[in-house]
């Protein structure tokens, strides 16, 4: 078995830290990018109405839109979000997406909270 020189173990250790130390800094901002004016699924789930949510983004995706109506498309075309965030809240029991929801968001909504979980 050979062992490596102090040059090489220096070499090695310099380009471990510079690895970690890009992808420590690079990473949140690959984030960031992907995100920017993006309306894949990603964006619709955290325009979720909740009362942590930051700015509303319009989920404008084809199969979304066709069962949309013309006020929900309204609001979304104004940049609020649908409903207002407030009042009543109403739970989507369409088949195709209680498939992915979890226990907890069903719970929330069986007892007619507006879901703060996934």
């Amino acid at each position: 078995m050979r062992s490596i020189t102090p040059t090489q173990r220096i070499i090695t250790i310099a380009g471990v830290a510079g690895s970690l130390i890009g992808a420590t800094l690079a990473g949140p901002l690959a984030a960031t990018a992907a995100n920017t004016g993006s309306t894949n699924q990603l964006a619709a789930a955290s325009a979720s109405p909740s009362a942590s949510a930051g700015t509303f983004k319009s989920n404008e995706d084809a199969t979304h839109e066709a069962g949309e109506s013309a006020t929900v498309e309204a609001q979304e075309n104004a940049g609020q979000r649908p409903g207002g965030g407030s009042g009543k809240f109403t739970p989507n029991e369409n088949a195709a997406h209680e498939q992915g929801e979890s226990a907890a968001r069903e719970a929330q909504e069986n007892a007619g909270q507006r879901p703060t979980v996934p």
